[in-house]
């Protein structure tokens, strides 16, 4: 039935059932038939006030239905009109078309032939890994796909997935983790057993070791107690080596960086200012030196180190940061 002839319909039952009333005179009867006459207007009333929502409110319809049929049964006459306004105001606001401006997208296949290898590329792999409602079999090969990009980026990605809720996902993640760990934990126990070697043999197991420790806390391959140690054994590594190679410029730069993550604010700012005495460029400690600055609660040392920085051409992660803090 068209909704001319439902609308056509439903005023004529209304019509009917007030009519009955002031023709019955107050009677029993009466008001029953009006009630019933009212019910079946109400009711054919309802169809036609969803048809004029615009689009996106016309679900769910049961619900939308049931609201229309109460609206109109029990505030007679009144209810007619004020639906009548509510649904010429919405189509009104929302345009006669309801063109709905979001839509929720499934999200593709990823194609494994985009490219040789993997197939995926490193930007957005972590929202996607982590994505519950992505294919299992994808986030799986996105998983392994990480093993091709650098720990430094790697290790946190597989550490955001370990409470998946797939058991695959968790149990690779844990594994690649694992893995990596274990490569470095092995090679750390090589360089340790070159230590009583000849003086050469052990100097260079002390940097390799200074090298391996720090390479756990950069790769975020340790957490709490076990990171603190790694940053105390590589801090002790690497100062005995530059007891042999004090003019290296690269170990006092790791030297500064280690002091400042066990929390020695004053050997760091020592270390970064050996490391420029030998010639390392500002550019390479400002960062360091601003962090150091920041974390003091010195924020105009801060400003400062920062502009001089943007007199460089620094790396595209720093320009935010530099803007910021020229705003600031």
């Amino acid at each position: 039935m068209s909704l001319s002839k439902l609308a056509f319909s439903a005023a004529t039952f209304e019509t009917a059932a007030w009519g009955g009333i002031l023709a019955g005179g107050g009677s029993d009867l009466a008001l029953a038939g009006a009630l019933t006459g009212h019910a079946i207007a109400s009711g054919l009333a309802a169809p036609v006030f969803l048809a004029l929502l615009p689009v996106r409110l016309q679900s769910p319809r049961l619900p939308a239905l049931l609201f229309f049929f109460a609206v109109a049964y029990c505030l007679p006459l009144v209810g007619f009109a004020g639906l009548a306004l509510a649904v010429l105001s919405l189509r009104r606001q929302v345009g006669i078309e309801g063109i709905e401006p979001f839509r929720a997208l499934h999200l593709p296949e990823i194609d494994p032939h985009q490219r040789p290898g993997s197939g995926f590329r490193q930007a957005g792999l972590g929202s996607f890994i982590a994505n519950t409602r992505a294919p299992e079999a994808s986030r799986l090969r996105a998983l392994v796909a990480l093993q091709n990009i650098p720990g430094r980026v790697a290790s946190p990605l597989l550490r955001n997935v370990l409470a998946d809720p797939s058991e695959d996902i968790r149990l690779l993640a844990y594994g690649m983790l694992d893995n990596q760990e274990k490569r470095l934990n092995n090679l750390i126990h090589q360089e340790r057993q070159r230590l009583d070697s000849s003086a050469e043999e052990r100097q260079a197991a002390v940097r390799r070791l200074s090298e391996l420790y720090w390479e756990l806390v950069y790769h975020d391959l340790v957490q709490g107690d076990l990171r603190t140690f790694a940053l105390a054994q590589s801090q002790t590594f690497t100062q005995e080596a530059l007891t042999a190679t004090p003019e290296d410029t690269g170990l006092h730069l790791r030297l500064g960086r280690l002091k400042q993550m066990l929390g020695d604010g004053i050997g760091a700012r020592a270390a970064y200012g050996s490391a420029l005495l030998l010639g390392m460029p500002q550019s390479r400690i400002t960062p360091y030196l601003a962090e150091l600055a920041y974390n003091a609660r010195d924020y105009a040392m801060v400003r400062s180190l920062m502009g001089e920085l943007g007199q460089w051409r620094s790396l595209p992660r720093l320009r935010p940061i530099i803007h910021y803090w020229s705003q600031a």
